[in-house]
């Protein structure tokens, strides 16, 4: 799908355009009476959602690489088909392809492109190309579907084409922006069983009754289907987000020691970002059986904000 195409098929004037950056990445800008928003096609990748009146709402690091093959970092990535390293499993003794699988790096197709009183409805898709099937994935379509306006809904549907079960994992892996990492609280994960990643992968419960970071913090949250509040002093808000068919929440904030490490965030990135991603991955991984298909649904709301911003 190259630019003409796009604009020709899709845009919607004084709505939706596209334009194709220095390294050929194709991207769709909206603006709306509620919200402006960008996206680009490598990746199917929401860099910005930002509701008309307020502060963005997603993260997007100063030095992302945005390049073919090369992972943007910030918005919304695509997990699939596996979170973090491939490692061999009960399904897959295969351990080779790139952190949180392909999908996030493939080039997406855009499908479908509407406005619908103040929101902006896109459906782009995935299906399979030499990269997917040299990993072992040739039976699948992922759809995803983005609603954008004064909230932001966002359902990536994993379709099993194949006559043999297809075994994933999957995650919307939301970069939230904040003002200070350390200042936040996340409400709505207390007691709830996770795996400490910084810590050997131990088994651990939240006994705290709200999330406070104070260091690096890698969590899968296992077994919840509970929506999540994050409470930001600084930029004096609250952003909600709810899910469906996702039984996973990660936490997750690189800290200093780790951003340091990683070539596309500035030094001092972590203070201003937290992801909390919906998603299905370790003892939640997904089995759809042939011709089946799930949805993973995120559901984004700023509940409150003290500071507007034009987008």
């Amino acid at each position: 799908m190259d630019l003409p195409t796009l604009s020709n098929h899709f845009s919607i004037p004084g709505i939706l355009s596209f334009s194709q950056t220095e390294h050929g990445l194709l991207r769709a800008s909206i603006t709306t009476p509620a919200c402006c928003a960008e996206l680009y096609l490598h990746g199917a990748h929401l860099t910005q959602w930002q509701p008309k009146g307020s502060r963005p709402v997603l993260f997007l690091s100063e030095r992302s690489l945005f390049e073919s093959g090369k992972a943007i970092r910030g918005g919304v990535p695509i997990i699939f088909p596996w979170f973090g390293n491939r490692t061999p499993t009960a399904w897959s003794r295969r351990s080779d392809g790139p952190s949180h699988g392909f999908a996030r790096t493939a080039e997406w197709t855009l499908a479908f492109a509407a406005l619908a009183g103040d929101e902006v409805h896109l459906t782009l898709t995935l299906d399979p190309s030499e990269t997917s099937r040299s990993l072992g994935y040739d039976q699948f379509q992922l759809v995803y579907q983005l609603t954008l306006g004064a909230e932001l809904r966002l359902r990536l549907t994993v379709r099993n084409l194949g006559s043999e079960p297809l075994r994933f994992e999957d995650a919307l892996h939301t970069y939230f922006a904040v003002g200070d990492a350390r200042e936040i609280a996340i409400h709505g994960l207390a007691g709830t069983r996770y795996l400490d990643k910084t810590d050997h992968f131990k088994l651990k419960v939240q006994d705290e009754p709200v999330l406070r970071l104070s260091g690096e913090t890698d969590r899968p949250y296992l077994d919840t289907a509970a929506a999540v509040d994050l409470e930001d002093p600084v930029y004096g808000r609250r952003i909600h987000v709810e899910k469906s068919d996702s039984r996973t929440t990660v936490i997750w904030n690189p800290w200093s020691a780790l951003t340091a490490k990683l070539p596309d965030m500035t030094t001092e990135g972590w203070v201003s970002m937290v992801c909390i991603e919906t998603a299905n991955v370790a003892t939640d991984a997904i089995t759809l059986g042939p011709g089946e298909q799930h949805t993973t649904e995120a559901r984004i709301a700023e509940r409150s904000h003290a500071t507007r911003q034009p987008c």
